[in-house]
């Protein structure tokens, strides 16, 4: 739901006359202004604009087959410009309000597992071809297809724990939430802080934030989360001119009470010529004549399963969170979504930055009001920006973005309520769908835990007409999904 109203407190008036925009992008018709999509693209910039650092080193990190790196800076030129256009394009031709840049996961599944067998060219090759794939499903309807078949109340429970994700990955990546070590012998895997305190001053930084946002969100000031955000950031902009914190790690070795990722500082230069050399740089073929047929197999239907599913549920809680979902759970020209998101998964492989795909970040600009392509827009716009601004885009620290992701995922668990808990045969999957995204913290576990135990259950009382016939296809693909790892170990 929105949390907070049109800019002169009404819903635009439909009879009133609108310009050609107005029309192409439905801004009136959803009831949103141009304000709050520009609000809601902002937001959703600084929330997710970390990937333009963040993508760089976990790709320029490692070695592929022959011992080669990719450059960091062309890395990160390449991140801005193909979540940009792909963003914008979602924008045109979607005109919704998700935007799009490399995954995280699916990198590192490249990163670390991919290219370790090939060259970085075959490994983003493959991504290439995973992309063509999603898009003939696309094209043929079948994706959309798979999509109409989930029942509307799990639907729900994926927007429900997509949610919950985002909670988690905004107090782990602000430093909130920490794994604890595994010389404390003891079998609580996560708590609070550093040895259960609050002892950092990016911790601080944090909760303070979030208090302020969440004043703000029940306060109903427009613009609440954005104003969140920055706010936090020059709060810790200031705290880092004055405590030195410093990031978190220091000439390789950690600093527990440093910043997580960027540090809060005023950049000496502003504007850098980006490297845009890495474009281009992909090879379809070679790696199968590499590593044998099977290894690119598997790796191609890994990527095919984390991308095809992950983008649904992300699709499901966006829509959700900003009721533009239809009575069977679907948001409007889904087809044309999912388009776009095969395409830019495409995109990132032929750029080697790895799959891009939407992004749940998104949720933020849906909580300042964005509900058309337009938001999409200005998220492109400012990503574009980033590559030749790539100082300014690290200034804003995890610490103060993280305070987003934790309100969107309070407004998106509200729909648990309207979930039957009383019809276990709904109920568990829902559960299931709920828990396994932020506890195994991934989308695509979680909505294969749900379909998977939905059809299980289904059958096992005997109700096996109430199964959508696609969903058969779909839980037995999860199962295969789940079973990778000794269905590798068994025939390679």
């Amino acid at each position: 739901m929105a949390i907070a109203p049109p800019d002169n407190g009404t819903p635009p008036d439909p009879a009133q006359p609108r310009t050609g925009f107005d029309r192409f992008f439905e801004i009136s018709a959803r009831g949103s202004t141009m304000s709050r999509e520009v609000r809601g693209g902002l937001a959703t910039f600084f929330t997710m604009a970390y990937i333009v650092v963040l993508n760089p080193l976990i790709l320029g990190g490692a070695v592929d087959g022959d011992g080669k790196k990719l450059s960091i800076p062309a890395l990160a030129a390449a991140t801005a410009l193909v979540a940009g256009l792909m963003t914008m394009l979602m924008g045109v031709v979607g005109r919704f309000p998700m935007a799009l840049a490399a995954g995280l996961g699916v990198n590192a599944l490249v990163a670390y597992e991919i290219a370790p067998e090939m060259t970085w060219a075959d490994a983003m090759g493959l991504v290439v071809i995973e992309g063509v794939i999603i898009a003939v499903l696309v094209l043929t309807g079948l994706r959309t297809a798979v999509f109409r078949s989930v029942p509307t109340q799990l639907k729900t429970a994926i927007g429900v724990g997509i949610g919950l994700f985002l909670t988690i990955i905004g107090l782990v990546d602000a430093g909130f939430v920490r794994r604890i070590p595994d010389v404390a012998n003891t079998t609580v895997p996560v708590g609070l802080g550093i040895n259960g305190k609050i002892v950092s001053w990016p911790m601080l930084v944090f909760v303070i934030g979030l208090l302020v946002t969440l004043v703000l969100v029940v306060r109903r000031v427009r613009g609440a989360i954005l104003i969140g955000i920055l706010a936090s950031t020059v709060l810790a902009i200031i705290v880092e001119a004055v405590a030195n914190v410093g990031p978190s790690f220091v000439d390789g070795k950690p600093n527990p009470k440093g910043w997580s990722l960027n540090v809060p500082e005023l950049p000496r230069q502003v504007v850098d010529v980006p490297d845009l050399s890495l474009l281009g740089n992909f090879n379809v073929l070679d790696s199968w004549s590499r590593a044998g047929w099977l290894v690119p197999l598997m790796f191609v239907f890994t990527l095919l399963i984390t991308d095809f599913f992950d983008t649904m549920g992300t699709m499901v809680a966006i829509g959700q969170e900003g009721e533009m979902l239809d009575e069977q759970g679907t948001p409007p020209r889904a087809k044309e979504i999912l388009l776009v998101d095969s395409i830019a998964a495409a995109a990132g492989g032929a750029a080697s930055v790895s799959s891009n795909t939407s992004y749940i970040e998104s949720a933020a600009g849906v909580g300042e009001g964005a509900r058309t392509g337009v938001a999409n827009l200005v998220t492109g716009a400012l990503f574009l920006l980033a590559m030749f601004l790539a100082p300014l885009s690290v200034v804003v620290p995890f610490e103060a973005a993280s305070t987003a992701l934790v309100v969107v995922g309070f407004l998106m668990m509200t729909a648990v309520r309207t979930i039957d808990w009383t019809d276990y045969e709904i109920a568990i999957p829902a559960f299931l769908t709920i828990t396994f995204m932020p506890f195994t913290y991934s989308i695509s576990n979680g909505i294969g835990a749900g379909i998977i135990s939905y059809v299980v259950l289904k059958l096992a009382k005997g109700k096996a007409r109430d199964i959508h016939p696609l969903l058969y296809g779909v839980a037995v693909l999860f199962v295969l999904y789940f079973l990778r790892g000794p269905i590798e170990a068994a025939v390679l």
